[in-house]
């Protein structure tokens, strides 16, 4: 196998962990803050606008880490900075 192949499977497989781990703590995040919110509002209610408006902005922000995630998976898969090296290397050695 050559230099590319190499990258190649190294870059897959690095994306399904990225996409398989970054995904994992937004969601238990997300869970966990949708909870304390439901808790919330069933003790305030009357602060319900304010505790929900709240949380939205909170999940936005916690989605963003799974979002970020995906975008250095595609980068892996599409994308890749280390191709460029991979075929000036293999075209060096003459294949």
């Amino acid at each position: 196998m050559d230099s590319a192949t190499y990258i190649a499977i190294a870059s897959i497989i690095t994306a399904g962990l990225t996409i398989a781990i970054g995904s994992v703590g937004p969601a238990l995040g997300e869970g966990r803050a949708v909870a304390t919110a439901l808790t919330s509002v069933a003790q305030q209610p009357d602060a319900a606008a304010t505790i929900t408006r709240t949380l939205f902005v909170g999940l936005a922000m916690i989605e963003s880490v799974a979002i970020y995630c995906f975008v250095v998976s595609m980068i892996l898969i599409f994308a890749n900075p280390f191709w460029n090296s991979a075929v000036a290397a293999a075209a060096a050695a003459g294949h």
